[in-house]
């Protein structure tokens, strides 16, 4: 698989795709609704990307940066089979990938100087955002936009977008050069195994799911398959307090809303979360949520 995301005109995202799948959607393009792909690394590098615009009969125009406006180029190819090879080869990040592209620059302008934060706002805002990244689900784009309105009080907007986006990436930075270092296993790889192997067994289990219980729980029958027979899920709170350290409630059920089928839901939810060598604590009753306790929460950024 190639550690990337995969982003459509007709608004699909993939991750993770194979080459040949990566090919496929190369070779589809160019109908109405359906003619770019934007292909990004995972994590996602900020001003890193790769793109092709196709419009049925026509050529391919590859697009690719890393970095500042002047790294944007491109180049026009006739066959799809270069155009997907090449992005291929971008994704694992071959030295030469792309020699002998004829590539011209794209004449995309330099931004304007973003003018700098005072440091009483640079300083809360870059707290929250901290927050955010520590919890892992966030991506360069809504970062952005928590970092914008985080101080918006009585329509006085301190930060800009600009401010707000050159900040957030700079953070984020950081943190996937920090990530690269986590050659182990951690706890939110453990949970997001387990939860995959849930709901490939008909328990629909979704992370970072909702706001809250409330609307956890009255929004997740149509998050999953219709023939599912329970769920388990933990909300942006929790997900909050893990990544400050104070564990992670799991909330859990069954559709038919029997006691009995919660809490056979219970257990199978607690018995692959210990399998996949996580801390447990629950009682077994269907009234009490599942805790997991002790955790590392070192979530990797996707973007």
């Amino acid at each position: 698989m190639l550690s990337i995301k995969v982003e459509t005109e007709n608004q699909q995202t993939r991750t993770r795709v194979s080459e040949q799948e990566l090919g496929e959607l190369v070779c589809r393009i160019g109908g109405s609704g359906d003619r770019f792909l934007v292909v990004q690394r995972i994590p996602d590098i900020p001003g890193t990307f790769i793109q092709v615009w196709h419009e049925a009969g026509g050529s391919y125009e590859l697009e690719h940066r890393t970095g500042p406006a002047s790294s944007h180029v491109r180049a026009v190819i006739d066959d799809p089979g270069r155009v997907a090879g090449l992005m291929a080869r971008w994704a694992r990040q071959e030295p030469g990938w792309d020699a002998g592209t004829p590539w011209e620059s794209a004449g995309i302008p330099e931004p304007e100087p973003v003018p700098e934060l005072a440091q009483e706002i640079r300083e809360q805002v870059e707290t929250r955002v901290r927050e955010l990244l520590r919890g892992g689900y966030g991506s360069v784009r809504t970062l952005t936009e928590t970092a914008e309105e985080h101080l918006v009080k009585d329509g006085v907007r301190p930060v800009s977008p600009a401010q707000a986006r050159e900040l957030v990436v700079r953070l984020w930075l950081e943190r996937v050069e920090e990530q690269r270092g986590w050659t182990d296993v951690t706890d939110p790889d453990r949970l997001e195994r387990a939860f995959a192997a849930l709901d490939g067994r008909g328990i629909t289990a979704r992370e970072h799911f909702t706001c809250c219980r409330s609307c956890g729980l009255s929004e997740i029958y149509a998050a999953g398959r219709e023939d599912a027979r329970g769920f388990v899920f933990f909300h942006l709170q929790g997900t909050e307090s893990a990544a400050a350290g104070h564990g992670l409630t799991l909330y859990y059920g069954g559709f038919d809303d029997s006691a009995e089928t919660t809490a056979a839901v219970g257990r199978e939810v607690a018995a692959a979360l210990a399998e996949a060598g996580l801390t447990v604590e629950w009682d077994g009753s269907p009234d009490e949520a599942i805790e997991l306790t002790g955790l590392d929460w070192r979530k990797r950024l996707v973007g």
